[in-house]
């Protein structure tokens, strides 16, 4: 009888997909640095009207394909993208456009980061601290909530919160909606500040960008965040009480 035997995947190719995305993120921050800008978007405002005006589906197509590169390697350029998604589109479907790329890209990050490095680097997150120990104890408690925490929180970088669920055995599906919902409140945010860049470049000024830290904005925002932490309180709660 013929034993059938499995070939072990490469290491360095599994890690090549994560290896290409630094390397695109280290090229991109040299080169794109000017160009992804919001001097960029003024001074192209009138040719990306017109592109968008004759040829509104390719546009959007290349709009999201665009924002999904942004992302999934980490390019300079996010906050621009999304703005441009609110200016090019209106606030709505500019969010959904916006999401929708950026959900995407994240997801390339997170199945690129678990292929490569999930196990090994879970190991090393079993005795992680601060930050990164917080999230990971939280996950390990209450996937749902904390995976919409991680979302909500303006101070967890967007990149982070791609890469520690791919180290933690999160369910694909889970990442997704998470990721999809979580970022619609920053998200629409900004893309309703895109929205209005119209009358800023009337006026020759910058956006507010941080018009999300306003009590108006703001406060929704750590509402959320309180809800989505409120289970894993009561996890906590429970544990120290033995219940």
């Amino acid at each position: 009888m013929t034993e059938v035997t499995h070939a072990t995947p490469n290491p360095l190719l599994k890690k090549l997909p994560m290896i290409v995305i630094v390397l695109v993120a280290i090229l991109g921050a040299y080169f794109l640095r000017d160009y992804l800008t919001f001097e960029a978007l003024a001074e192209n405002r009138e040719a990306l009207i017109a592109f968008r005006d004759s040829n509104y589906v390719l546009t959007v197509v290349m709009f999201i394909l665009a924002y999904v590169i942004i992302v999934a390697f980490s390019l300079p350029g996010a906050t621009i993208a999304t703005l441009t998604g609110g200016f090019l589109f209106a606030t709505f479907p500019g969010v959904l456009f916006n999401v929708t790329g950026a959900t995407i890209g994240a997801t390339a990050i997170f199945l690129a980061a678990r292929w490569g490095f999930g196990e090994s680097l879970g190991k090393k997150l079993e005795g992680a601290d601060g930050m990164v120990k917080k999230i990971k104890t939280g996950i390990d408690e209450n996937q749902w909530s904390m995976l919409f925490l991680i979302r909500l929180v303006p101070a967890v970088p967007f990149f982070l919160a791609n890469l520690i669920p791919s180290f933690l055995a999160v369910p694909l599906h889970r990442f997704v909606i998470s990721t999809f919902i979580g970022i619609i409140p920053g998200g629409l945010v900004y893309t309703s500040v895109g929205a209005g860049l119209g009358e800023v470049f009337a006026r020759g000024e910058t956006p507010n960008l941080g018009i999300i830290f306003e009590p108006q904005i703001i406060l929704p925002i750590i509402g959320l965040c309180v809800l989505a932490a409120l289970p894993i309180a009561i996890n906590a709660i429970r544990g120290r009480k033995g219940l």
